[in-house]
């Protein structure tokens, strides 16, 4: 099973939000890791920090929430780096 066949309707367009860098001011810390998950990254939690990690991607991914339960905008941008270098993408090339 590839990543495009785990991810939500929901999910691509988050993803697509993400990796574009657009828009991500407003993203639930919530959503983002039920995204993170279903690309296969494995969570470590360390007080508030949301430790992401998946085989074949040699950087972790950390989110923290916001005061209002959003993630951090400029967390959400780091991500979205990441996920871009390393080929994940909402249509799971």
């Amino acid at each position: 099973m590839n990543e495009s066949n785990r991810l939500t309707r929901r999910d691509r367009r988050l993803l697509s939000r993400v990796l574009s860098g657009e828009s991500v001011s407003n993203i639930r810390l919530r959503d983002m890791r039920r995204l993170l998950t279903n690309l296969g990254f494995t969570e470590r939690i360390n007080g508030s920090h949301h430790i992401y990690l998946r085989a074949g991607i040699a950087e972790s991914i950390n989110l923290q929430p916001r005061r209002d339960g959003m993630a951090k905008t400029y967390q959400i941008r780091q991500a979205g780096k990441i996920l871009a270098q390393y080929g994940v993408t909402a249509d799971g090339a």
